[in-house]
């Protein structure tokens, strides 16, 4: 594929998935506002978005998906390079910035990438890799964690019941 072909294929990626989850927040709203029909509307359309996301995500699949060590290895260094780099300065904007819902959100969303980037180590030195297990997602906060269901999220304190089981 050409370079600019590719780079508008993978733009048009990202505006395709963001716009799938601008829609579902739309449609939340409208249920809340008792619109029924808007809210389906903005579910069907998002529905829509994500067609076509995917199909570009298949486009440019071959150069962003490799051999599942590498996909390993580059997952593990985002995840700390997000939690130790762009989180960070994030959190010390939002809290100059006196936002403290904005803050509160970068701080759980550094601190639980930093938990990703442990278990893809330990994904990578193999510690993981011949098990089958499920994985707890926390719905509040993003915590992951391949160990029982906490009481309580480390993170965010969230109940177990917030939990979303991922596997078997």
């Amino acid at each position: 594929m050409q370079p600019k072909t590719q780079d508008n294929i993978y733009k048009a990626f990202i505006g395709e998935a963001k716009a799938y989850f601008r829609l579902l927040a739309y449609a939340e709203k409208a249920d809340e506002e008792a619109v029924p029909q808007i809210a389906l509307l903005f579910r069907a359309i998002a529905e829509a978005e994500r067609v076509h996301a995917t199909r570009q995500l298949n486009l440019v699949k071959d150069l962003i998906v490799k051999d599942t060590d590498t996909n390993l290895e580059e997952s593990f260094q985002r995840e700390k390079s997000i939690s130790e780099n762009e989180y960070p300065d994030f959190l010390k904007t939002a809290e100059e910035e006196g936002e403290a819902a904005a803050a509160l959100a970068f701080s759980q969303a550094r601190d639980t990438e930093g938990f990703h980037a442990k278990l893809y180590e330990r994904a990578i030195m193999h510690v993981i890799k011949d098990e089958v297990k499920a994985y707890h997602v926390c719905q509040v906060c993003g915590y992951v964690t391949d160990k029982k269901i906490p009481k309580k999220c480390p993170v965010c304190g969230a109940p177990e019941e917030k939990f979303k089981t991922i596997g078997s």
